[in-house]
């Protein structure tokens, strides 16, 4: 499973449109929930500031399983959701 921020090229210079939240949970809302506990705004961000082409994810569900903070140490997550319905509000969707 792509999701729809893995078809925007990972340059320097790209920056979002807009933002919103986010108000029903999906899988791709799943994965956003994941990178910004980590310090990221998405997925692009994370490549920009790591300098790598792919993130590591499960391949049952395509979910993140592993990331690595600003400072380096690593948070590592579930094969299953993570992001529960009342956290679902709090992540933020950026338009580019």
């Amino acid at each position: 499973k792509k999701s729809e921020v893995s078809k925007v090229m990972t340059k320097a210079d790209i920056k979002p449109k807009s933002m919103h939240r986010a108000k029903i949970w999906s899988d791709d809302v799943e994965n956003l929930y994941r990178f910004q506990q980590a310090g990221y705004r998405d997925e692009v961000e994370y490549k920009q500031v790591k300098q790598v082409d792919q993130v590591q994810c499960w391949p049952e569900t395509g979910f993140v399983k592993k990331l690595q903070r600003r400072d380096n140490t690593f948070y590592y997550y579930n094969r299953q959701r993570e992001c529960k319905d009342k956290d679902v509000p709090k992540v933020k969707v950026y338009v580019y």
